[in-house]
Protein backbone atom coordinates (compact mmCIF):
# COMPACT_ATOMS: atom_id res chain seq x y z
CA UNK A 1 0.00 0.00 0.00
CA UNK A 2 1.37 3.17 -1.05
CA UNK A 3 0.12 6.94 -0.19
CA UNK A 4 -0.82 9.44 -1.83
CA UNK A 5 0.23 12.99 -0.54
CA UNK A 6 -2.60 15.36 -0.40
CA UNK A 7 -1.17 18.21 -1.59
CA UNK A 8 -2.03 20.63 1.35
CA UNK A 9 -2.21 24.21 1.26
CA UNK A 10 0.49 25.51 3.47
CA UNK A 11 -1.62 28.90 4.18
CA UNK A 12 -4.81 27.97 6.63
CA UNK A 13 -6.21 31.12 5.85
CA UNK A 14 -5.67 35.08 5.40
CA UNK A 15 -6.72 38.29 6.60
CA UNK A 16 -5.40 40.90 3.94
CA UNK A 17 -1.79 40.75 3.77
CA UNK A 18 -1.83 38.60 6.78
CA UNK A 19 -1.25 34.97 6.05
CA UNK A 20 -1.42 32.45 8.31
CA UNK A 21 0.40 29.12 7.89
CA UNK A 22 0.64 25.35 9.11
CA UNK A 23 4.32 25.81 9.64
CA UNK A 24 3.51 29.25 11.86
CA UNK A 25 0.82 27.24 13.40
CA UNK A 26 3.06 24.23 14.57
CA UNK A 27 5.40 26.38 16.45
CA UNK A 28 3.06 28.00 18.41
CA UNK A 29 2.13 24.47 19.10
CA UNK A 30 5.33 23.37 20.12
CA UNK A 31 5.89 26.71 22.15
CA UNK A 32 2.38 25.92 23.92
CA UNK A 33 3.89 22.60 24.92
CA UNK A 34 6.91 23.43 25.94
CA UNK A 35 4.97 25.84 28.55
CA UNK A 36 2.96 23.36 30.28
CA UNK A 37 5.94 21.09 30.58
CA UNK A 38 7.82 23.71 32.01
CA UNK A 39 4.87 24.35 34.52
CA UNK A 40 5.03 20.80 35.58
CA UNK A 41 9.10 20.62 35.87
CA UNK A 42 8.78 23.74 38.03
CA UNK A 43 6.43 21.87 40.49
CA UNK A 44 9.52 19.22 41.29
CA UNK A 45 11.68 19.89 43.99
CA UNK A 46 14.73 21.48 43.52
CA UNK A 47 13.78 23.00 40.31
CA UNK A 48 15.91 25.75 39.18
CA UNK A 49 12.63 27.38 37.78
CA UNK A 50 9.60 28.55 39.38
CA UNK A 51 6.54 28.55 37.84
CA UNK A 52 6.24 32.62 37.94
CA UNK A 53 9.72 32.17 35.43
CA UNK A 54 8.59 30.22 33.33
CA UNK A 55 7.15 32.85 30.78
CA UNK A 56 10.43 34.65 30.97
CA UNK A 57 11.76 31.50 30.07
CA UNK A 58 9.60 30.65 27.05
CA UNK A 59 10.13 34.20 25.96
CA UNK A 60 13.92 33.88 26.09
CA UNK A 61 13.81 30.34 24.52
CA UNK A 62 11.29 31.77 21.44
CA UNK A 63 13.93 34.46 20.66
CA UNK A 64 16.87 31.90 20.56
CA UNK A 65 14.83 29.31 18.22
CA UNK A 66 13.67 32.11 15.95
CA UNK A 67 16.79 34.17 15.91
CA UNK A 68 19.13 31.36 15.93
CA UNK A 69 17.13 28.74 13.70
CA UNK A 70 17.16 31.54 10.79
CA UNK A 71 20.89 32.70 10.87
CA UNK A 72 21.73 28.94 11.34
CA UNK A 73 20.00 27.83 7.94
CA UNK A 74 21.43 31.16 6.41
CA UNK A 75 25.05 30.30 7.02
CA UNK A 76 24.54 26.46 7.16
CA UNK A 77 22.98 25.96 4.38
CA UNK A 78 21.98 29.32 2.54
CA UNK A 79 25.43 30.98 2.57
CA UNK A 80 25.33 31.03 -1.57
CA UNK A 81 22.34 32.82 -1.85
CA UNK A 82 23.55 35.20 0.67
CA UNK A 83 26.84 36.03 -1.09
CA UNK A 84 24.32 37.25 -3.85
CA UNK A 85 21.93 38.56 -2.27
CA UNK A 86 22.97 39.93 1.45
CA UNK A 87 19.39 40.17 2.53
CA UNK A 88 18.48 36.97 1.77
CA UNK A 89 18.97 36.60 5.70
CA UNK A 90 15.75 38.90 5.98
CA UNK A 91 13.60 36.80 3.01
CA UNK A 92 12.07 34.12 5.61
CA UNK A 93 9.58 32.49 2.84
CA UNK A 94 13.28 31.78 0.67
CA UNK A 95 14.50 28.79 2.97
CA UNK A 96 13.40 27.50 6.50
CA UNK A 97 15.06 27.45 9.74
CA UNK A 98 17.70 24.82 10.83
CA UNK A 99 17.68 22.83 13.85
CA UNK A 100 21.21 23.42 14.95
CA UNK A 101 21.07 26.92 14.74
CA UNK A 102 18.02 26.59 16.57
CA UNK A 103 19.95 24.93 18.91
CA UNK A 104 22.77 27.30 19.59
CA UNK A 105 20.00 29.67 19.60
CA UNK A 106 18.08 28.38 22.31
CA UNK A 107 21.81 27.65 24.59
CA UNK A 108 22.61 31.42 24.19
CA UNK A 109 19.26 32.29 25.48
CA UNK A 110 18.86 30.28 28.41
CA UNK A 111 22.48 30.84 29.28
CA UNK A 112 21.64 34.81 29.33
CA UNK A 113 18.44 34.26 31.75
CA UNK A 114 20.27 31.87 33.95
CA UNK A 115 22.66 34.27 34.44
CA UNK A 116 19.99 36.28 35.89
CA UNK A 117 19.25 33.77 38.33
CA UNK A 118 22.35 32.79 39.56
CA UNK A 119 22.51 29.26 37.30
CA UNK A 120 25.26 28.21 35.02
CA UNK A 121 24.64 26.95 31.32
CA UNK A 122 24.40 23.58 32.49
CA UNK A 123 21.68 23.88 35.08
CA UNK A 124 19.35 25.56 32.35
CA UNK A 125 19.94 23.24 29.36
CA UNK A 126 18.85 20.35 31.83
CA UNK A 127 15.58 21.74 32.53
CA UNK A 128 14.91 22.55 29.24
CA UNK A 129 16.25 19.24 27.58
CA UNK A 130 12.79 17.67 27.63
CA UNK A 131 10.77 20.64 26.54
CA UNK A 132 11.85 20.35 23.01
CA UNK A 133 11.23 17.40 21.55
CA UNK A 134 7.28 17.45 21.31
CA UNK A 135 8.14 20.78 19.01
CA UNK A 136 10.46 19.71 17.03
CA UNK A 137 7.82 17.08 16.03
CA UNK A 138 5.50 19.51 15.65
CA UNK A 139 8.14 21.43 13.38
CA UNK A 140 8.47 18.24 11.45
CA UNK A 141 4.68 17.78 10.86
CA UNK A 142 5.07 21.25 9.58
CA UNK A 143 7.35 20.27 6.96
CA UNK A 144 4.83 17.44 5.98
CA UNK A 145 2.66 19.69 5.57
CA UNK A 146 4.48 22.12 2.89
CA UNK A 147 5.59 19.31 0.99
CA UNK A 148 9.20 19.83 2.01
CA UNK A 149 12.44 17.90 3.24
CA UNK A 150 11.26 14.63 1.50
CA UNK A 151 13.18 10.93 1.36
CA UNK A 152 14.49 9.21 -1.10
CA UNK A 153 12.71 7.11 -3.72
CA UNK A 154 11.54 3.51 -2.32
CA UNK A 155 8.77 0.66 -2.29
CA UNK A 156 7.84 0.71 1.36
CA UNK A 157 4.46 0.33 2.45
CA UNK A 158 4.22 3.24 4.01
CA UNK A 159 5.74 5.72 0.90
CA UNK A 160 3.89 8.66 -0.28
CA UNK A 161 3.60 9.22 -3.69
CA UNK A 162 4.70 12.20 -4.88
CA UNK A 163 4.73 13.47 -8.55
CA UNK A 164 4.66 10.00 -9.62
CA UNK A 165 7.48 9.54 -7.32
CA UNK A 166 6.74 7.06 -3.93
CA UNK A 167 9.39 8.63 -1.48
CA UNK A 168 9.99 8.16 1.89
CA UNK A 169 8.26 10.52 4.57
CA UNK A 170 11.28 11.19 6.08
CA UNK A 171 9.85 14.29 7.98
CA UNK A 172 7.57 11.78 9.78
CA UNK A 173 10.20 9.81 10.54
CA UNK A 174 12.04 13.02 12.17
CA UNK A 175 8.50 13.74 14.04
CA UNK A 176 8.18 10.33 15.64
CA UNK A 177 12.45 9.84 16.47
CA UNK A 178 12.98 13.43 17.55
CA UNK A 179 10.08 14.52 18.36
CA UNK A 180 7.84 11.76 20.36
CA UNK A 181 10.39 9.27 21.20
CA UNK A 182 13.16 11.54 22.03
CA UNK A 183 10.45 13.26 24.24
CA UNK A 184 9.45 10.13 26.26
CA UNK A 185 13.09 9.18 26.43
CA UNK A 186 14.06 12.69 28.30
CA UNK A 187 10.76 12.91 30.01
CA UNK A 188 11.17 9.82 32.35
CA UNK A 189 14.93 10.36 33.00
CA UNK A 190 14.04 13.10 34.25
CA UNK A 191 11.68 12.17 36.69
CA UNK A 192 14.32 11.14 38.87
CA UNK A 193 17.42 12.38 40.28
CA UNK A 194 20.63 13.08 38.33
CA UNK A 195 23.65 14.64 37.63
CA UNK A 196 24.18 18.10 36.36
CA UNK A 197 24.87 17.78 32.38
CA UNK A 198 23.02 14.38 32.14
CA UNK A 199 20.04 15.50 30.92
CA UNK A 200 21.83 17.94 28.40
CA UNK A 201 24.43 15.30 27.09
CA UNK A 202 21.58 12.73 26.51
CA UNK A 203 19.21 15.27 24.34
CA UNK A 204 22.79 16.19 22.56
CA UNK A 205 23.92 12.45 22.12
CA UNK A 206 20.30 11.20 21.38
CA UNK A 207 18.74 13.86 19.11
CA UNK A 208 22.31 13.23 16.94
CA UNK A 209 21.97 9.61 16.93
CA UNK A 210 18.45 9.99 15.18
CA UNK A 211 19.58 12.72 12.93
CA UNK A 212 22.22 11.07 11.96
CA UNK A 213 20.26 8.03 11.26
CA UNK A 214 17.80 9.48 9.26
CA UNK A 215 19.57 11.35 6.81
CA UNK A 216 20.32 8.07 5.02
CA UNK A 217 16.66 8.51 3.89
CA UNK A 218 16.47 11.87 3.62
CA UNK A 219 17.31 13.90 0.12
CA UNK A 220 19.88 16.52 0.85
CA UNK A 221 19.43 20.64 -0.12
CA UNK A 222 19.70 20.10 -4.25
CA UNK A 223 22.04 23.44 -4.15
CA UNK A 224 24.70 21.38 -1.48
CA UNK A 225 24.12 17.82 -2.41
CA UNK A 226 26.55 15.28 -0.73
CA UNK A 227 29.84 16.52 0.60
CA UNK A 228 31.84 13.92 0.86
CA UNK A 229 31.91 9.54 0.19
CA UNK A 230 28.34 10.13 -2.22
CA UNK A 231 26.45 10.07 1.06
CA UNK A 232 27.43 12.44 3.47
CA UNK A 233 25.26 15.54 4.16
CA UNK A 234 26.01 18.46 5.65
CA UNK A 235 22.93 17.82 8.09
CA UNK A 236 25.54 14.36 9.14
CA UNK A 237 28.39 17.19 9.45
CA UNK A 238 26.59 19.35 12.03
CA UNK A 239 25.29 16.37 14.15
CA UNK A 240 28.65 14.56 14.54
CA UNK A 241 29.59 17.27 16.99
CA UNK A 242 26.81 17.19 19.35
CA UNK A 243 26.99 13.15 19.65
CA UNK A 244 30.29 13.86 20.66
CA UNK A 245 29.53 16.49 23.11
CA UNK A 246 26.48 14.93 24.44
CA UNK A 247 28.67 11.72 25.36
CA UNK A 248 30.97 13.35 26.67
CA UNK A 249 28.29 15.65 28.73
CA UNK A 250 27.17 12.00 29.89
CA UNK A 251 30.83 10.56 31.07
CA UNK A 252 31.13 13.39 32.89
CA UNK A 253 28.41 13.69 34.47
CA UNK A 254 28.64 10.01 35.50
CA UNK A 255 32.48 9.65 36.19
CA UNK A 256 32.25 10.81 39.92
CA UNK A 257 30.36 8.14 40.80
CA UNK A 258 32.42 5.64 38.83
CA UNK A 259 35.61 6.61 41.03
Amino acid sequence: MVFTYPEIDPIIFSIGVLKIRWYGLMYLFGFIAAMLLARKRSQQLGSPITALQVEDLIFYSMLGVILGGRLGYVFFYGWQQLIVDPWYIFKITEGGMSFHGGLVGVMVAVWLYGRKLGHDLWVMTDFVAPLGPLGLGFGRIGNFINGELWGKPTDVPWAFQVNGVTLHPSQLYEALLEGLVLFWILWLFTQSKRPKMAASGLFLACYGAFRFFIEFYRVPDAHLDYLALGWVTMGQVLTIPMILLGTMLLIKAYRPRFN
